[in-house]
């Protein structure tokens, strides 16, 4: 008698899931997944998947009682082959499924609708494979997601607007795809992080569009236009922010010089205006450069590391102060080319430090020092009289 107690005593508990047939829908599911992919040379990932044993103890299958609550994919470490295929449609039946990721590999094909059915998702990640088609709008059906990367496919036309509607978002990945049109408004209050760059999105972002949690925005190598002066100060957590390589137009707004961002791109675009910070800039690397940008330069960058101001409008003289950072070795980059400035505070004998790059050719003034500078600044060492004549900031 006292044996059956023991007995009992172990049964109850046993973890329950060690214990529970997977769930028929559950386990055709599978099988229908593994029929689609194959592991490329290299990889041996799918020789777990036994389906005479429990698929609960196959590799990147993870079980809660009879569901399977996350899938993963291909071997999950650095540099491994992953897999070769097509997403099932039949992915659409684990419908407990929280987490689904997919390794680099060479996946082809589109998203299967079904994955709309997928209620309980809040992890979608499927980067560096070859998935093409368009972004199912059901995909708006997923109100539990938090994360969504599909980077580095071949994605095309528009993020679904319903995507941006999606309540619980955290991190939309979606970089290095063929994307296009203009971008949904996101309404998720804890989006911290949008990545967008490299498709061909294109419009303007108006004010309200983005949530202030946002504190990583990078929507480089797109299209897109208009101005930003009215968006950029409500997303004052922003630590990252690349505008690089668009056409936003009009002024840049103060007030992100004093965000908490480690890096400021906002190169090759149309921004026009006078560039006044409010104070010190404490941002490590600033690239205002290939815009439209006139007036001074500002002292207040002096606090910068590597401060790229080429190929602007900028008159006047280079602050006092920016130089004497400069040879001091905190600014470590400027450069200054390609702008209309008429005077730099150097004595022409001093030592640029080894440690630090000074490029200042092109301006209406003769270089008082000979510094290197990049190729594409060209060969000519000062601006025609005749702009410096006609420029008039």
């Amino acid at each position: 008698m006292l044996l059956v107690m023991i007995n009992l005593l172990i049964i109850v508990h046993q973890p329950r899931f060690s214990f529970a047939i997977l769930d028929p829908v559950d386990f055709l599911a599978l099988q229908s997944i593994r029929k689609s992919l194959e592991d490329m040379p290299g990889s041996n990932y799918f020789s777990s998947w036994d389906f005479t044993s429990d698929p609960c103890n196959f590799a990147g299958v993870f079980c809660e009682g009879e569901r399977v609550v996350a899938l993963n994919l291909g071997d999950p470490r650095a540099g491994a082959p992953g897999l070769s295929g097509r997403l099932d449609p039949a992915i659409g039946k684990l419908t407990n499924l929280a987490e689904f990721t997919v390794v680099p590999g060479r996946i082809m094909g589109k998203l299967p609708a079904t994955m709309s059915e997928l209620k309980n998702l809040r992890f979608l990640g499927i980067s560096r494979n070859f998935i093409s088609g368009e972004i199912p709008a059901t995909f708006g059906e997923l109100h539990a997601l938090r994360t969504i990367d599909l980077s580095y496919n071949q994605l095309t036309g528009n993020v679904p607007w319903a995507v941006g509607s999606l309540p619980a978002l955290a991190n939309v990945v979606l970089c290095h795809n063929r994307l296009s049109g203009s971008i949904p408004s996101f309404v998720s209050q804890t989006l911290t992080r949008l990545d967008l760059k490299h498709n061909n999105l294109s419009g303007s972002i108006p004010p309200g569009s983005l949530p202030s949690s946002l504190e990583y925005l990078s929507l480089s190598w797109n299209s897109f236009s208009g101005p930003v002066d009215l968006l950029l100060p409500q997303l004052n957590r922003l630590n990252f922010l690349d505008l690089s390589l668009n056409r936003f137009t009009g002024q840049i707004p103060s007030c992100i010089f004093s965000f908490p961002i480690t890096n400021l791109q906002l190169e090759r675009n149309l921004f026009s205006g006078p560039v006044q910070p409010y104070n010190e800039v404490a941002i490590p690397t600033v690239d205002l450069s290939h815009n439209m940008l006139y007036g001074q330069v500002s002292p207040l960058f002096s606090t910068v590391q590597n401060l790229y101001l080429n190929n602007n409008r900028f008159t006047g003289s280079v602050p006092t102060t920016l130089m004497d950072r400069l040879m001091a070795g905190s600014v470590q980059l400027l450069y200054l080319q390609h702008n209309f400035l008429t005077g730099v505070p150097i004595n022409p004998t001093t030592a640029i430090p080894l440690s630090s790059s000074l490029c200042l050719q092109y301006n209406c003034m003769v270089p008082p020092v000979q510094t290197p500078c990049p190729i594409e600044a060209g060969t000519q060492k000062t601006r025609p009289t005749s702009q410096c004549m006609e420029w008039k900031g």
